[in-house]
């Protein structure tokens, strides 16, 4: 049995698809049962709830061999480690309990760095926290998701760029959620592997945002640049949003921490280099998004 948590958003969708391709059973945790297809219900087990609460992750791991752990977005949280650490206690307990094991879980770069990344440092000490239950864990870690670029679709359409305090001209590794999600269910449904590592999952190329900038440009055949602004001006973008100051705060950390280099610390393998290509992203998905 196959246990997958946030089985509606953008990874865990993905995930639920491809183990949905092979034999093995599989439960989902979701908060409202509603928001699966009829399909989807009727060839899953469904737990429905939160999967930070104890009750729930308690009847979900029960059987389980292994379980993919997806941390959803929590903007209001009041701090990041409570967001990412204290969200997974009552699952690390339940992993112990029921004796789950292997976790697949969704964390990012930085390990190692000494360098203080927000919600980056917050992930990473997620993982030390499953790691301390004696699971057998594989952590797929990250750098930026190509993905997020679709939040600054309005800014794209009504100001011609899109924004971020990291510097224009510093090259980093990009990855499609599609990439992660293809390495989650990989492992997922090879469960041969044994102790603790973690998996860079790093994308195809290291390019920068003027570099992604000319590729949106050339794709949507409409001039879209980059520009740099101050952290403070993004700090106070989110919490415009409705974040908390510790959430927003956690935002921009991870934003300096990678302009200072936090995803240039891992080299680029074959390994843990994927396929998807920026230009094939903005291609099949920026570009419909921009044209609605």
């Amino acid at each position: 049995m196959i246990v997958v948590t946030a089985p509606t958003g953008l990874i865990g969708s993905q995930v639920l698809a491809g183990l949905l391709e092979g034999d093995e059973p599989v439960r989902v945790i979701v908060r409202d049962a509603s928001r699966l297809s009829a399909e989807l219900r009727d060839r899953v087990e469904v737990i429905e709830g939160s999967h930070r609460d104890a009750a729930v992750v308690d009847r979900a791991f029960a059987g389980a061999d292994s379980v993919f752990w997806l941390v959803p977005a929590d903007e209001r949280a009041l701090s990041v480690y409570h967001a990412y650490v204290g969200f997974s206690i009552p699952a690390a307990d339940a992993i112990v309990r029921h004796g789950v094991k292997r976790v697949v879980t969704v964390s990012a770069l930085g390990r190692g760095t000494q360098i203080y990344a927000g919600y980056a440092s917050a992930s990473n000490a997620m993982e030390d926290l499953i790691a301390s239950t004696g699971v057998h864990l594989r952590a797929l870690v990250m750098p930026s998701f190509v993905d997020n670029l679709i939040w600054q679709v309005g800014a794209m359409k009504n100001a011609g760029a899109f924004f971020s305090p990291i510097g224009g001209d510093l090259k980093l590794p990009a990855v499609a959620t599609r990439d992660i999600a293809a390495e989650a269910t990989r492992l997922l449904l090879s469960p041969t592997w044994t102790g603790r590592e973690d998996v860079p999952v790093l994308g195809p190329e290291d390019l920068s945002f003027n570099d992604m900038a000319a590729i949106i440009t050339d794709v949507l055949g409409t001039p879209i640049r980059f520009q740099q602004v101050p952290a403070q001006q993004q700090k106070d973008g989110f919490l415009g949003r409705g974040y908390s100051e510790a959430m927003a705060a956690g935002m921009v950390d991870m934003a300096v921490a990678k302009d200072n280099g936090l995803d240039n610390a891992v080299a680029r393998t074959r390994e843990n280099t994927t396929p998807t290509t920026f230009r094939e992203w903005v291609e099949d998905t920026l570009k419909p998004a921009f044209s609605v």
